[in-house]
């Protein structure tokens, strides 16, 4: 894993799995990792809850662990430092349906019930009568309200279309708390799934009160035949073991990356596949419907609360629709493909497709942790 000259100025936190201690917070300086764990600030949660988090991280003293280029992302048989997720104590929530093209994708896996094969044929037709009106259209304003009066006189009016426009974004719960796999682990595709694909997004680090903190960029793996049998399996078809992919560290806001950045930022997704097969897809978060503050403000607040800060997918507008096997089927996984997301200033996030079943199993809880940071004598500050 390496990140640019330019990225290694940034203020980074993440974390590291080191053998005979377990998970270490780390921040990078001059391209090494150092382990910056104490009882100050024993979990990266206890970091993002100070009153400057990028300060503290910028003095905080460490112990050098080696170049961030030679750390492996995984470990399988968990007896080597590698790379986790850099969140851990934070909620893992994430928005669907944030950009126009991949929310008339969601409409033709509605249409279709999940059925691949249908899918080109619906696709055209809603082409034909959405087209890309809905491109510039914001978010719960009178013209997106103009064009749902004028889908439903035409039958093609959805649920996906309704949080893509409407006035409330779609905001779910990605995955379990600490079940997120990091830079270099297998990522997980339930067994049942024979149409699906990577998700390349930017997520934020959000505190509990509701500060944008930071940014990295995170797969939110994707079910389309589950999903697209009925909304109601959503948790089924997003939160699956090793199904949730973040990394490879948080990069903070500070005077060199700011939350501007991220809504100007690209992404490039490369899919790799053991046969030689190659897709290459760009997603543009200037092409978002939704500001990155509004879907924050429409997951913390008054409403609801998160004492620990929550890591919030943004969506993406990448939606392969090119075919792979079948034609007329467009894109689907195959065990083995490794996947890549990429984005000037966050760097790179790299995982290889297995299913759920194969990966390994998350066995590492909050009861783990809690018992292992006792276990170190870093549960001795107060609580923030």
């Amino acid at each position: 894993m390496t990140l640019t000259e330019k990225e290694r100025a940034g203020t980074w936190i993440g974390r590291v799995f080191r053998p005979g201690i377990g998970p270490c917070v780390v921040t990078l300086r001059g391209g090494n990792l150092h382990d910056i764990t104490a009882p100050e600030a024993p979990t990266v949660r206890d970091v993002m809850e100070m009153d400057d988090p990028a300060a503290y991280i910028r003095t905080a003293k460490g112990e050098d662990i080696g170049p961030l280029a030679d750390m492996p992302g995984t470990s399988d048989a968990n007896d080597g430092a590698h790379l986790l997720a850099p969140c851990d104590l934070q909620s893992v929530k994430a928005c669907g349906v944030t950009f126009a093209q991949s929310m008339v994708e969601r409409v033709i896996e509605e249409q279709a019930a999940g059925d691949p094969d249908k899918a080109e044929g619906i696709r055209k037709r809603v082409s034909e009568i959405i087209g890309d009106s809905l491109d510039q259209i914001e978010a719960g304003s009178e013209r997106a309200a103009e064009v749902k009066r004028e889908l439903i006189a035409l039958g093609m009016w959805s649920q996906y279309l309704e949080v893509g426009i409407g006035p409330d974004a779609e905001v779910f719960s990605k995955a379990q708390t600490l079940s997120s796999v990091g830079h270099g682990a297998d990522v997980g595709l339930h067994p049942m799934s024979k149409w699906n694909n990577p998700e390349p997004e930017i997520v934020l680090a959000v505190d509990s009160r509701g500060r944008i903190l930071g940014a990295t960029l995170g797969n939110d793996v994707n079910l389309r035949d589950v999903e697209g049998r009925s909304a109601l399996l959503l948790s089924k078809a997003k939160d699956n073991n090793a199904s949730c992919a973040i990394g490879p560290m948080i990069r903070l806001f500070d005077d060199t990356y700011s939350l501007d950045d991220v809504r100007n930022a690209e992404l490039d997704l490369t899919v790799e596949g053991p046969d030689g097969y190659v897709l290459n897809g760009h997603s543009l978060m200037s092409k978002i419907s939704r500001d990155p503050e509004d879907l924050v403000s429409q997951t913390i607040g008054r409403h609801h609360q998160y004492p620990d800060g929550f890591v919030l997918f943004l969506g993406t507008l990448f939606a392969p629709t090119e075919d792979r096997d079948v034609p007329g089927q467009g894109f689907t996984h195959k065990i083995g493909d490794r996947v890549t997301i990429a984005c000037d200033g966050l760097g790179r996030l790299t995982n290889t497709v297995r299913l759920s079943t194969d990966c390994p199993e998350w066995t590492f809880g909050l009861a783990a942790l809690m018992r292992n940071l006792a276990g170190r004598n870093l549960l001795q500050g107060d609580a923030t």
